[in-house]
């Protein structure tokens, strides 16, 4: 259907692809000490956990929670576009450098019961905080996420963290390039605005376009700067070029 949203349109090249499911297995496969159990285990398996993504500049731009195993969640978010985040174009997989995990060990082996809401309260409370903190460290003082967390029921600290790479030396040598970012950003904009635009939605996409729109602006004046500013700029008169 002529204007019908696709997200797979937005194309990753497959050894770009293939690149980051190595090193999500790298990162999920890592041993990570848990605390509970008193051994190690692989930071992926731990069911329930938040997790934030990082930009090439180091910048926070989404935070996510889970109970169905971390693993799952990620790889959902990463490479297969199957998630709200990535389908609606709020998420650009393209855009995270480095993954940072929270996982909540205490509540591993928990399977249900009563138990399971005290477990859920602890996770959206961990939510919170990493948000916050997230917030904070941005230098838009603003995020990706659609939606802002619950405020939590139950006070939690915020645990240790695993944090890591998941793109190789090649693909950060074509993808950090500021021209390539640009073009990428510009496009999942439209594609944002286009989704926008053809649905009645609330306001949180509306705000997530205007965080991109920043992301996009302080990105483009960076290099702009890099390459002179205004002294970059020719003379010459306005009609130059037109046709008569």
């Amino acid at each position: 259907m002529a204007g019908e949203h696709k997200p797979d349109d937005i194309h990753i090249p497959p050894f770009e692809t293939e690149d980051l499911r190595r090193n999500l297995v790298t990162l999920l496969d890592s041993e990570f000490d848990d605390p509970v159990a008193g051994e190690k285990r692989r930071i992926g398996n731990f069911r329930w956990g938040v997790y934030l993504f990082y930009d090439y500049d180091g910048e926070p731009i989404y935070v996510g929670q889970t109970n169905e195993m971390l693993r799952t969640r990620i790889r959902r978010h990463l490479t297969n576009q199957r998630t709200d985040a990535v389908a609606m174009s709020v998420l650009d997989p393209f855009e995270v450098y480095e993954i940072e995990i929270y996982p909540l060990p205490q509540f591993q082996e928990l399977t249900g019961g009563p138990q399971r809401a005290v477990a859920k309260a602890h996770l959206d409370a961990l939510e919170y905080a990493v948000y916050g903190k997230a917030i904070a460290a941005s230098q838009f003082k603003a995020i990706l996420n659609e939606k802002d967390p619950p405020a939590p029921i139950v006070d939690v600290e915020i645990p240790l963290s695993f944090r890591m790479r998941v793109v190789s030396d090649e693909v950060a040598r074509i993808r950090s390039h500021p021209d390539f970012r640009i073009a990428r950003r510009a496009l999942i904009i439209s594609r944002l605005a286009q989704v926008i635009s053809e649905r009645k939605v609330q306001g949180g996409l509306r705000r997530v376009l205007l965080t991109q729109a920043k992301r996009l602006q302080w990105l483009a004046d960076r290099r702009y700067q890099a390459l002179g500013g205004a002294a970059s700029i020719e003379t010459g008169t306005g009609d130059e070029g037109e046709g008569d």
